[in-house]
């Protein structure tokens, strides 16, 4: 008998890297909802489920015992999902971005609170060994009190559909992986931000497609942030490029290679010697969606809390909204959590 039971709602594209590691736990998927039920049917089908495909979630969420459910839904529908998931008291592990609207997050975060049931979101680029290990040199004190974060994230990327007419496409879509991981290398907190979104000449975008952000952290830590979806050639990693300052060296991570850098010689920053930064490795095992549902995991057995319960990922999320707004409003603006 399976060690956990779980429902999943959302049978599109992003499901197929859901269902291989829901598999390797063992995890018991009782139902499979989506709007098309033959969607449903076809990934049941398709990863040799015994599950029930569903066309509704309320009638599934009365009828199906479970542990927590998945929400592979579209971000405009996480909300609705979510809160009826949480209010029927499981337990949810969702996609990003959290939600479509800040007010929308807000309210999921209180209904968490309200239910006394986790809601954490699959923030995926925090279980890459890479990241990881930017983020637990930094924690070990390595580069000393930090300074200054940046990140390059260039690509000339084709979608066609929907993205090439959204009017914020690459901060609303893409720039929240970076934002969260400037925060999870960090361990800084936004406070504030100015923006720039524009839409390059030659752009096959009808919206702002690149962007230049300077966000003030917590104990004022700089993050600067460059980016953009119609920049052709000398691509980016996907990770982006990062340039990681503290005050006694510098740690650099570029195409997805390890990261490495330099820092000083010596008890003081009086000294100009510099010798090669010895990073602190990840223990990180399982790697994007499985590294978030290994968390979940971990905390109904323990109730150890993962790293992006939404008390905390809604943070990297007001990154997003806050950039957003300052582009429009031309001027620096703060970070609005709740």
């Amino acid at each position: 008998m399976a060690e956990f039971r779980a429902i999943v709602v959302g049978a599109g594209g992003i499901s197929e890297a859901w269902f291989p590691p829901l598999k390797a736990e063992s995890v018991d998927v009782a139902a499979v909802v989506d709007l098309n039920k033959a969607a449903a049917e076809r990934r049941i089908a398709q990863f040799g489920l015994a599950a029930q495909a569903s066309d509704n979630l309320a009638r599934t969420l009365r009828r199906t015992q479970a542990d927590f459910l998945v929400d592979l839904t579209i971000p405009e529908a996480h909300c609705r999902v979510t809160c009826a998931a949480l209010k029927a008291g499981l337990h949810v592990i969702g996609e990003k971005p959290m939600a479509a609207t800040m007010a929308e997050a807000r309210r999921m975060v209180q209904a968490s609170r309200d239910a006394g049931k986790l809601y954490m979101v699959s923030q995926s680029r925090r279980w890459d060994f890479n990241n990881d290990t930017m983020a637990q040199t930094v924690a070990a004190g390595k580069l000393g009190p930090l300074t200054t974060i940046n990140c390059d994230f260039f690509k000339a990327v084709h979608f066609g559909g929907f993205r090439e007419a959204m009017p914020s496409p690459l901060i609303l879509d893409m720039s929240i992986h970076h934002f969260d991981m400037a925060r999870m290398i960090s361990g800084k907190d936004p406070v504030s931000v100015y923006a720039e979104e524009f839409n390059p000449a030659g752009s096959w975008y009808k919206g702002d497609v690149a962007a230049n952000c300077i966000f003030e952290m917590s104990d004022g830590v700089r993050f600067t942030y460059r980016g953009s979806w119609c920049a052709e050639g000398c691509h980016t990693s996907w990770h982006g490029h990062w340039r990681v300052i503290g005050q006694r060296g510098t740690m650099l991570f570029e195409n997805d290679q390890l990261p490495y850098g330099q820092v000083l010689v010596g008890p003081t920053s009086v000294a100009t010697e510099l010798t090669d930064l010895e990073v602190t490795r990840s223990p990180v095992e399982h790697t994007s969606m499985h590294g978030a549902l290994r968390e979940m995991l971990r905390f109904l057995r323990t109730g150890e809390r993962p790293q992006t319960e939404c008390e905390d990922n809604i943070k990297s999320l007001a990154m997003v909204f806050a950039a957003m707004e300052s582009s429009r409003k031309r001027r620096r603006v703060p970070v609005k959590v709740w």
